[in-house]
This record gives C-alpha cells, sequence and structure tokens, in this order.
C-alpha cells in the first residue's frame, strides 16, 4: 500500500520550522511548490536527478546548527547511491534524507526502476531501509500510511541524524519534469541571504 505523495508533503510541510532547510527535487519539488514557498527552500536544479542529497549535506555541514531535510525520489537515489555512504562518514547530525519511492521514474514516462519488484522477476524490490543501514543511517524509518507518518513525524525529525526515511508514494498520473522556480544563480544567492537572517532550528540550538 502506498500514499499520496502530496498528501505525504503536506504532513512535512505542515510541522516544518522556519528555520529548517528544506531541499525537494525531482516529483517532489514540483508538489512542494504548489504548497507555498519560504525562503529556506533550496530548489536549486529540481530535475538534475541524484543532486539533492549532497547539496543537503553541504548545507548540513556548513550550518550545523540548522536542520537540513532532503526530499529525494527513488529514481534518484538510485542514481547516485554513492551519496549514502557519504553522508554517514560526514555524520551529521542536522540532516534528514527523505525518499519518496514510487517504484518508477515517473517524469520520464512512469518506467520501472531496476529495483521494483516487478522489474525484478524472481526477486524481491530492493530494500532501500537495508540499504541505508548498511551504509550506516543511525535512524531509519518507512512508512506506508500516511496516518503513521503523520502520526510520527514529530519524532522522526526530533531524532540525531543523519536520518534517512523511506515513504511508500503512488506515481502522480501526468507528473510532468519540475521547473526551477528562479535561474540558479539568482536561487543560490537568495538562499545564501536567508540562511544569514533565518532562525536556527530549535532542536539543534
Amino acid at each position: 500500500m502506498s500514499m499520496s505523495l502530496v498528501e505525504s508533503l503536506k504532513v512535512l510541510h505542515a510541522v516544518r520550522t522556519p528555520g529548517q532547510v528544506v531541499i525537494p527535487t525531482m516529483g517532489s519539488a514540483r508538489e512542494w511548490m504548489t504548497l507555498g514557498t519560504h525562503p529556506l527552500d533550496f530548489i536549486y536544479a529540481p530535475s538534475a536527478m541524484g543532486q539533492a542529497p549532497l547539496v543537503g549535506l553541504g548545507v548540513a555541514l556548513a550550518q550545523p546548527e540548522r536542520q537540513v531535510i532532503v526530499t529525494n525520489g527513488d529514481g534518484c537515489t538510485l542514481m547516485n547511491l554513492g551519496c549514502l555512504v557519504t553522508i554517514t562518514a560526514a555524520a551529521p547530525r542536522n540532516l534528514v534524507l527523505i525518499v519518496c519511492d514510487n517504484s518508477v521514474y515517473e517524469v520520464t514516462g512512469q518506467q520501472l526502476t531496476a529495483a521494483a519488484e516487478p522489474a525484478r522477476p524472481g526477486a524481491p524490490a530492493v530494500d532501500y531501509c537495508a540499504i541505508a543501514r548498511g551504509c550506516g543511517f543511525r535512524e531509519v524509518f518507512a512508512y506506508e500510511r500516511l496516518e503513521a507518518w503523520q502520526a510520527e513525524v514529530g519524532r522522526v525529525l526530533s531524532v540525531s541524524g543523519p536520518t534517512f526515511v523511506l515513504l511508500s508514494v503512488a506515481p502522480v498520473p501526468g507528473g510532468a519534469v519540475p521547473k526551477s522556480p528562479a535561474p540558479a544563480p539568482q536561487r543560490a544567492i537568495e538562499f545564501s541571504r536567508a540562511l544569514q537572517s533565518a532562525p536556527l532550528t530549535e532542536a539543534f540550538n
């Protein structure tokens, strides 16, 4: 069973605090932008597969007293599995990596990923949580039901990371490639200015 991508992001959006950085990419970036923007939403290159976790790592290391939340797709995760090892080697306690797993490459036509069970005859779907644990993530969570994610999101964001979260979500029919809200250099400048004035994340003070 899987939940709606939009509804799962609404849960995160509802508890997001002014000091948290949120770095969405691909489908989650497209849907996040419809929920209302914030100066610390860093949607740098939303259709660049695989880049968001390491962008988030860089921000987390530079801003250790500020929580950084990355929303990544399963296809993006497969594109750059090495980022999981790099993140846990650096071990930032303030980084949360959320993988929205819909088992397809949504924006290119909803082709199955090689990790999806239907694409693996005689073998189960790839276990992203097992991979995360093997790479050394301190906290690993998985949710298939919206109610469970809603009930536990506060706890998930309160633990010391690095934290890995897997959300089983349904593909969005007709999901388009996300468009950048502004030229990347301009977004980077605006984001840098916002970091200088925004409050820190209370849980990490």
